[in-house]
């Protein structure tokens, strides 16, 4: 590759190990940004993942991966560090743990990017729990701030885990106070604001950035899009649920795109095109980007409805 990606997802790629019986296990490769930045470059858009990963088998898988998915290896700096694992102990329902003292993770460094990759980038996502860990967080605040200064477009997706406490409340604003698009779930609001009034918790994080546009998820209730010039909400299709892992990724990398690529579009044809690639995920085993024909078909047959917008 020799052209710059239009879009950049800053974050954590991580190896998930995933029970599969007592005493066996399975490895998958993941991570919240390194999976939008798939679903992106699976749509059609030239899409590069921003992070650190090891040098060692996990490492090198994630790395294997990252170039199958055609997103510009320049991008992904790999380190003599350890891994990061997310050890999850249970599926049903879904139990976890992070393992990643002093991991590769978090010593992506901004600094070894492409030269000029910032004049390419249209859009830059950030979000998981490489927002929640130190020193990566502050690193990954600071570049989104300065990305905003310099005129890109910032989009993200808090994702909620167990270990964003109060300590997280001050990226949460930061964040949602430079991001052109913020994508939140009502699990997200729950855990994030600590209570369970979605409603009183998705006002709150509005009144933290009144212009964005924001895609807020309800699983089985559809979701909705709510930006300054109006608001939409899309019923979900019924479909054969084979895996929610993912969903919420495919639906935020395909409003990404559906901004990008029709960005003359009024807000309900944004949050059908969303809702469709979220629901395509659900058809799917594990974290797979759907492809762009079967987001577009689904699509088609999404109702939308416009809504009054609440202050």
């Amino acid at each position: 590759m020799t052209g710059l990606p239009r879009f950049v997802a800053a974050g954590e790629a991580l190896t998930d190990l995933l029970t599969t019986g007592p005493g066996t296990w399975e490895s998958r490769t993941g991570g919240s940004t390194w999976n939008v930045a798939r679903v992106v470059a699976r749509l059609g858009i030239p899409s590069a993942f921003a992070g650190a990963v090891s040098r060692d088998v996990f490492g090198n898988e994630l790395a294997a991966a990252n170039a199958a998915a055609g997103l510009d290896g320049r991008f992904l700096q790999q380190v003599d560090q350890p891994p990061l694992l997310a050890v999850v102990h249970s599926l049903h329902p879904p139990r976890y743990f992070f393992v990643g003292t002093d991991s590769a993770d978090l010593h992506f460094d901004p600094r070894r990017l492409p030269a000029g990759w910032q004049d390419g980038a249209a859009w830059v996502h950030f979000g998981g729990i490489s927002l929640a860990r130190a020193p990566l967080a502050d690193t990954l605040v600071g570049l989104a701030q300065e990305l905003k200064r310099h005129g890109a477009k910032i989009s993200y997706d808090p994702n909620f885990r167990a270990l964003m406490d109060e300590g997280y409340d001050a990226t949460l604003r930061a964040m949602t106070a430079v991001a052109d698009v913020v994508k939140v779930s009502d699990e997200d609001l729950r855990g994030l604001f600590r209570h369970d009034d979605v409603d009183a918790a998705f006002a709150a994080l509005r009144a933290l950035n009144p212009a964005a546009t924001y895609l807020y998820t309800r699983g089985g209730d559809g979701a909705h899009l709510v930006r300054p010039d109006g608001a939409w909400r899309a019923a979900a299709p019924h479909v054969t649920v084979v895996d929610t892992v993912g969903a919420g990724d495919a639906s935020i990398g395909a409003l990404l795109y559906s901004l990008m690529t029709w960005p003359e579009r009024a807000g309900g044809s944004h949050l059908r095109f969303a809702v469709a690639a979220g629901t395509c995920a659900c058809r799917l085993a594990g974290a797979q980007p759907p492809a762009l024909d079967a987001v577009l078909a689904l699509a088609d047959v999404i109702a939308v409805q416009r809504e009054e917008v609440r202050a």
